[in-house]
């Protein structure tokens, strides 16, 4: 199997998913230039955290015009898997790979913490190495990880099961108080109908280590590459 992480002015992420891929999960991986036209040859496309050419305009709006984003799009189509963290779920909801946007956080700071996700469900390419309700322990280092949908596109999201993770407490009680930015439902990562492309504004790369005090976030490595051998 083989990743490939693509690099954005701004981001500055990159390297720490591939050392999860590289080193943790003993795959093969190549980064990406902005400017590459073509993603052939891979069957994981990353788009790492960071600051994709400053937010200067809206966070990930430049960057969805970034020629790689062309042939990303592609490979969605071609039913590859594309993993957007933080900046890069940004990225994909301005490209329109996913619905919705991010919005500034509701208290209008930055906020970087480790924090609790509830597993929604474990039927998908992200999640099936974990247990339906699992909490996960995953940081967050973000401005704008407000997530908000038209209250209609949520609905059909809940019933397609596009919902993936939730922002919770540690013993998985989903609740106002476990929101860290004001997003709609607690959402923290979401995925597309066919679902092969998903976002998350939480880090699994940052806990996908026991040295970093939780391994939580290589479930998330392990789902896509059991989802990948499986095909």
């Amino acid at each position: 199997m083989k990743f490939g992480v693509v690099i954005f002015p701004g981001s500055n992420c990159d390297c720490d998913c591939c050392r999860v891929v590289e080193q943790v999960m003993e795959e093969p991986v190549d980064l990406i230039w902005h400017e590459a036209d073509s993603v052939d040859g891979y069957d994981c496309i990353i788009l790492p955290g960071g600051f994709s050419y400053g937010n200067y305009l809206r966070a990930g709006a430049i960057a969805s015009h970034s020629p790689v984003m062309g042939a990303v799009k592609e490979a969605a189509a071609d039913g590859k898997l594309v993993m957007g963290i933080c900046n890069g779920f940004q990225v994909l909801t301005e490209a329109g790979l996913l619905p919705g946007v991010l919005q500034r956080n509701k208290n209008l700071r930055f906020i970087c913490k480790f924090l609790h996700l509830k597993v929604e469900h474990n039927k998908s390419a992200f999640t099936n190495a974990c247990s339906p309700g699992q909490v996960l322990r995953i940081p967050i280092a973000h401005d704008e990880g407000n997530y908000y949908v038209d209250p209609k596109v949520l609905a059909e999201m809940e019933e397609k099961g596009q919902i993936l993770f939730r922002y919770c407490d540690a013993d998985g009680m989903v609740s106002a108080e476990a929101n860290p930015n004001g997003s709609l439902g607690n959402i923290a990562g979401i995925c597309n109908r066919e679902g092969n492309v998903m976002g998350m504004m939480p880090y699994p790369e940052r806990s996908a280590e026991e040295i970093l005090t939780s391994a939580d976030g290589r479930l998330i490595f392990e789902s896509v590459l059991r989802h990948l051998k499986e095909l």
